[in-house]
C-alpha cells in the first residue's frame, strides 16, 4: 500500500488513511490488460437508462452485476440482477481480501468504451451498503483521473489518477462528506474497465 501523496500540491492537502488507501500495482501490468479484454469479450453488458432533465438517457459506460448465488440484493429500491461469480472475478476477490482484510459478497463492473463515457459525480450512500461502506475498486486498462469535490465546499476539490492493475480502497467518512467522478476526457482513450467490489446487505 502507498499513502496517498498530495492531490493538489498547491494547498498541501492529504486524504488521510482512514478514507484511501491505493495500490498501485495491485496485479501485474499483462496481467490486468489480459483480464480486460477477456471480461470484455464474455461479460453480457447492459447500458441502463437514466433521467436527466425530464428526459430519458442512455448510461454513457456499460455495466453488469456479479455476486454470490441464490440471494436477492436491492439497492436504492430497485432489485439487482447478479450474474453467478466468474472463476476471474473469484479469483480476484479472494485476493483482495488477502491484501486488505475486507470481505465483498458482489461486484460492479463498469466499462468505458472510450474517452465519451463517464460517470457523473456521485456518493455511494445507499443504505444497503451500511452508514461507512467499505468498496475496493480494481482499474483495468486506460488511466483515467478519479476526481473527488467536498460536498459542503466544492471548491475542494482533487483528482488521483487510477494507473491500471491499481487498487483503490474507499472506507470510513468517505461516502458522507465526498462525491466522486470519472469525466469525460478532451482527448482520445482507449478503453477502461473498472471493478467496484462491495458488500451489500441481502435481503431474507
Amino acid at each position: 500500500m502507498v499513502q496517498l501523496n498530495l492531490f493538489n500540491e498547491s494547498e498541501g492537502f492529504r486524504f488521510p488513511g482512514e478514507l484511501l488507501e491505493y495500490f498501485p500495482g495491485f496485479m501485474e501490468t499483462g496481467a490486468a490488460i489480459k483480464l480486460m479484454h477477456n471480461l470484455i469479450e464474455i461479460v453480457p453488458w447492459e447500458q441502463n437508462v437514466q433521467r436527466m432533465y425530464d428526459k430519458e438517457v442512455l448510461t454513457p459506460r456499460l455495466t453488469a452485476w456479479y455476486g454470490d448465488p441464490d440471494k436477492v440484493y436491492h439497492m436504492a429500491g430497485r432489485t439487482l440482477h447478479m450474474h453467478p461469480w466468474l472463476p476471474e472475478l473469484q479469483e480476484l476477490r479472494e485476493k483482495i481480501t488477502a491484501t486488505t482484510g475486507y470481505t465483498f459478497n458482489s461486484v460492479l463492473l463498469n466499462l468505458y468504451r472510450n474517452e465519451n463515457d463517464s460517470v457523473a459525480w456521485h456518493r455511494d450512500k445507499e443504505s444497503e451498503l451500511g452508514n461507512r461502506p467499505v468498496i475496493a475498486s480494481v482499474s483495468l486498462g486506460a488511466a483515467r483521473p478519479f476526481e473527488f469535490r467536498q460536498l459542503d465546499n466544492h471548491s475542494n476539490k482533487y483528482a488521483l489518477t487510477l494507473s491500471n492493475g491499481s487498487l483503490l480502497l474507499m472506507k470510513g467518512d468517505l461516502q458522507q462528506h465526498w462525491e466522486h467522478r470519472i469525466a469525460k476526457a478532451g482527448y482520445s482513450m482507449k478503453p477502461r474497465l473498472n471493478l467496484t467490489f462491495r458488500s451489500i446487505r441481502i435481503s431474507p
